[in-house]
């Protein structure tokens, strides 16, 4: 109920003029539920901390057309964007050529990924067949995304980061990532216990939200054992305008 009360308030869903980004997650064992996704909450921190507003999340099925259309979509639409899953060396890692479909890019084997697994393969004394050779192809003109992992690289091409499914392996190209973003004001963040129902916050919130628009207010009810509550979240890049619409809800909730 408060969030269709807030929504109207709210300058679209920017807390400010700051960069933007897209995640893309792929892969069907994500969609069937045979593996559970542990990379967006990750990538959402990250960009979190580094002041980038995250827009959207979508999961796709291991489809060229799915994921050409996806990438061209959210590329356009916001300054960066995110890819998880499909740079592997079986058949269905199929990211890499979809990526380079999206924008008309050849694609094969670069040398420069290839000198990056070979010392791997050799000291784990793992032969090099086409299978593996599928994790260097790369997009021409791409920039390599390191993985301190297990050497196979990301890649970068335009606003488009592509980095592996595995979470540990994704979690090393993020820390790769992060230097090649630009770093803006982080959001902050305060939250408030209103100890009543949703129902009984709703408008006084709305007219908070009404008088700081630079504030974005969320709403989150919960059980805490004994009654039904509402924890209010305030989040902001201002810590002026923050604290200020936080003085403004302490207020309207003891006036109730």
């Amino acid at each position: 109920m408060i969030g269709s009360l807030l929504r109207g308030y709210r300058k679209e869903t920017r807390l400010s003029e700051a960069p933007t980004a897209a995640v893309l997650i792929i892969g069907d064992e994500i969609l069937s539920g045979r593996t559970k996704d542990r990379n967006i909450g990750f990538i959402a921190d990250t960009l979190t901390d580094i002041g980038i507003d995250l827009m959207e999340v979508r999961i796709v099925s291991d489809d060229e057309a799915a994921i050409v259309e996806a990438v061209r979509a959210l590329s356009g639409r916001y300054d960066f964007v995110l890819t998880s899953g499909g740079i592997g060396p079986t058949h269905d890692d199929i990211t890499a050529d979809s990526v380079a479909k999206a924008f008309g890019l050849p694609i094969g084997v670069d040398q420069r990924a290839v000198d990056l697994l070979m010392p791997f393969w050799k000291g784990r004394g793992i032969e090099p067949n086409e299978s593996r050779l599928r994790m260097a192809r790369i997009p021409e003109g791409a920039e390599l995304i390191p993985n301190a992992v297990s050497a196979a690289p990301g890649f970068r091409v335009r606003n488009v980061f592509v980095m592996a499914g595995v979470p540990a392996i994704m979690q090393a190209m993020m820390d790769e990532v992060v230097k090649r973003l630009p770093a803006a004001r982080p959001v902050l963040s305060e939250t408030i216990e209103a100890n009543r129902g949703e129902g009984d916050v709703a408008v006084p919130a709305a007219a908070v939200q009404a008088a700081h628009p630079g504030v974005r207010i969320g709403s989150y009810p919960y059980h805490d054992g004994q009654k039904f509550t509402t924890r209010l979240v305030l989040r902001s890049r201002d810590p002026e305008a923050l604290a200020a619409a936080a003085a403004a809800m302490r207020g309207a909730l003891r006036s109730l």
